[in-house]
């Protein structure tokens, strides 16, 4: 690499995006689909109602500065569960648990990387597409950033474990309540229908991104050089590298914390509707636990909490960023104009091209609406009747749109979890991209291959809609 040339922060090239947002809103067309209410309370885009605004709004510089702080507000939730994850980790750590798990999973795991990195993902990807969990891996992050390095991996194997598992879990999900079951709710076709392929493909997937990340951590553990991150600080720097405390019965009653905390939030996600703030919740409960059954007095518990938040600012700074770009567009009146300009060409093309154009729109937009369910009550009321149109029909449709919605999760810095993950690694978005792409390209031609078969075979031609779609609802 040219010397001279200088990868700028993640924090810069965030800022960038602003900008470029910023500008957009000055020469994109500004306009508006109309919005209609649906029985859950959520509001979908009503279909072939895209109308220029009448009004031209023109941001200032003062709003673009305005936004940066509205940006950090609008992101706290995932902002302050990183916080006090960051901070109760840290309390964990001082009692020598996160070291003493290292040393056992290195004992079972320490000649077979290639095991542990098959279940990481394998286990991350089942749990994402069976309950949609994302933000929940951000506390194992620093534990697999340890092991990592003890079996002279690095953070990026880790990250990569984590978000490709997650991303490919998302995108191949047989019935995420999220993602899967709000697309076809939208389209109006039933629930849990086309979960047959959905089944199948999943296994293909995982061993994609399995075989990507092991492929890499081959090269680094045969040469410690060739990891993308050599010399950069790692999290765990002060981690011991040949001796590990023995896993007594107090480490053994925090990991079952642990255990009982990520166990509680499952549970709360998926029957009582929790999300970051309930979480959060669970694991300031650990940690005053954690504390107790560690013997740490309350001063030093707390300055430990401190102590972990504290390392955690910049990741805080880059997520409530990341959320600026989004916004900016929604204030400048200019997301669903973007919206239209990418379905419109879609009606032009054959039903197989459609369908992978289909997941390329989708894969585009979530730049802009990392929301999984977002996307779905923008997109979908859109995508289903220009598929009936064009003889892509809705199943086809709503894979079209989870394959672009997951894989594109583990990539694009507006999501707020993948920034929260690799930032809590202390890798760069940059070195992270640089990591990621050639999987993501791997993926999207897998999945245009899926949706071209999918077309040939009329993959879900069988599923009549058993109501009007929403989008037809409101034509």
């Amino acid at each position: 690499m040219n010397e001279k040339f200088k990868i700028p922060h993640t924090l810069i090239l965030l800022l960038s995006m602003m900008v470029v947002a910023y500008l957009a809103t000055w020469l994109v067309p500004q306009g508006f689909f109309e919005m209609v209410t649906l029985e859950n309370g959520r509001e979908a885009v009503v279909a072939g109602t895209y109308a220029l605004a009448n009004e031209q709004i023109r941001l200032s510089p003062m709003d673009f500065l305005v936004a940066i702080p509205r940006s950090l507000a609008a992101a706290q939730d995932i902002i302050f569960f990183v916080f006090i994850v960051g901070g109760v980790l840290a309390i964990a750590r001082s009692t020598g648990t996160i070291d003493a798990l290292i040393g056992r999973l290195l004992e079972r795991f320490g000649h077979k990387p290639h095991l542990l990195i098959f279940m990481v993902v394998f286990t991350f990807a089942l749990a994402s597409g069976a309950i949609g969990t994302a933000g929940e891996y951000i506390p194992f992050v620093l534990i697999l950033v340890g092991l990592c390095k003890a079996m002279r991996l690095d953070a990026m194997t880790a990250v990569g474990m984590v978000v490709t598992g997650y991303g490919i879990g998302y995108g191949v999900s047989a019935f995420s309540p999220f993602t899967v079951m709000v697309a076809q709710q939208i389209a109006g076709i039933p629930l849990y229908s086309g979960i047959e392929l959905r089944l199948a493909i999943f296994v293909p997937f995982v061993l994609i991104g399995f075989h990507h990340v092991w492929r890499y951590a081959k090269k680094v553990q045969a040469d410690p050089s060739a990891s993308m991150t050599f010399g950069l600080p790692c999290p765990l720097s002060n981690t011991p590298e040949t001796e590990y405390p023995q896993l007594n019965l107090r480490h053994k009653l925090i990991l079952f914390g642990l255990v009982a905390t990520i166990a509680g939030s499952v549970w709360g996600i998926s029957q009582q509707g929790w999300y970051l703030y309930e979480l959060g919740a669970m694991f300031i409960l650990w940690g005053i636990f954690t504390a107790i059954v560690g013997q740490l007095d309350a001063d030093t518990a707390a300055n430990k909490f401190i102590e972990g938040v504290q390392e955690l600012a910049t990741t805080a700074i880059l997520i409530g960023i990341a959320r600026g770009i989004a916004l900016i567009m929604e204030d400048g009146q200019i997301l669903h104009s973007l919206v239209y300009a990418m379905s419109t060409p879609l009606s032009h093309l054959g039903a197989e091209l459609a369908a992978v154009g289909m997941f390329i729109m989708q894969t585009l937009l979530n730049l802009f609406i990392p929301s999984g369910s977002g996307q779905a009550y923008v997109t979908m009321p859109l995508m289903a009747p220009v598929g009936d149109l064009i003889g892509v029909n809705r199943q086809i449709a709503v894979l079209a749109y989870q394959f672009g919605d997951g894989f594109s999760n583990m990539i694009i810095p507006t999501n707020a979890v993948l920034m929260g993950i690799i930032g809590m690694a202390g890798v760069p978005y940059h070195l992270w991209f640089k990591f990621c792409y050639p999987l993501i390209i791997k993926l999207m031609l897998a999945a245009s291959v899926v949706l071209v078969l999918a077309v040939v075979f009329d993959y879900g031609a069988d599923v009549q809609p058993t109501v009007k779609a929403n989008s037809e609802q409101t034509l």
